[in-house]
């Protein structure tokens, strides 16, 4: 991907864990790499197409002289973050921050963090079969769009299908949805297992009813194993209710596991073609 270069922002503020340095300031050395698409600027050569890097500078010294942190590791990750989110056309961020006066007693050049962070492209199950179905799914949506980590970008329509499982209860409501977002893996089922229990969600039968459900299904084109995690969601290439919503709003998402498409997974699965014997081993 293409990117605009900061390098070397000098810029003098109050960050460190002694004291001191809090009262007295330092100057600090910050260089930002801004990945995005910058071939339509370039061909129109119209500023509105990119970003405005002056703009940008002006936010990082905000961010830099606005707080006073312990660690440079807190100054990078703000302004990475409020780079990420004031910014739609940034996709991915990488921010270097220098301490060239860092109190250590021995002769050195600068001690510096080095981070990237990214905006990710994650698909959600949702699904409710107790009380007001439909406001439950509506709240799920409502909720993750309030999170300033999280934009909802696409929401599908909502089905309706029958219990997966051999418990006894009413049909469900189902749907899916597109987000961008700022978190990793592991915190965003934080957050979304914060909104299941805002709805009132309790685990008490395997498979059984639930007033709210959201899964993640797909998270980029990772893998993760994990005791609590695992993503792509084990069971979605085997559930009509995941692929069919899904299929609506992201036909082309990528099963990494699989090398298949949503698309191409919901044909198999309608044509009940067992999704074992078309696994690749390229």
């Amino acid at each position: 991907m293409d990117k605009i270069i900061i390098k070397d922002l000098e810029i003098y503020a109050y960050h460190g864990v002694l004291p001191e340095e809090k009262a007295k300031g330092q100057n600090f050395i910050l260089s930002a790499e801004l990945f995005l698409d910058l071939r339509e600027s370039g061909i129109m050569d119209d500023l509105k197409k990119t970003v405005n890097y002056a703009e940008v500078c002006q936010d990082i010294y905000q961010v830099v002289t606005g707080s006073k942190f312990d660690l440079i590791e807190a100054v990078a990750e703000s302004v990475a973050d409020t780079i990420l989110l004031k910014y739609e056309l940034i996709k991915s961020v990488r921010i270097v921050l220098s301490k060239p006066e860092a109190p250590i007693p021995m002769n050195f050049d600068t001690v510096c963090v080095d981070i990237t962070r990214h905006k990710h492209i994650v698909y959600l199950g949702i699904g409710s079969n107790l009380g007001d179905k439909e406001s439950y799914l509506d709240y799920a949506v409502d909720q993750l769009g309030k999170d300033d980590y999280i934009k909802v970008n696409k929401v599908s329509s909502y089905i309706t299908t029958k219990p997966y499982g051999n418990v006894e209860q009413d049909d469900f409501l189902n749907g899916c949805l597109e987000i961008e977002t700022l978190y990793t893996p592991q915190e965003l089922l934080s957050v979304i297992s914060d909104i299941e229990q805002g709805a009132g969600r309790k685990r008490l039968i395997h498979w059984g009813p639930r007033t709210l459900d959201i899964d993640i299904l797909l998270y980029d084109r990772e893998i993760i194993m994990e005791e609590k995690l695992i993503i792509p969601h084990i069971e979605m290439s085997k559930r009509e209710f995941v692929l069919k919503p899904l299929c609506e709003i992201a036909p082309f998402a990528y099963h990494p596991g699989f090398n298949k498409t949503v698309m191409e997974l919901y044909d198999i699965l309608k044509g009940d073609v067992d999704v074992s014997d078309i696994l690749e081993t390229d």
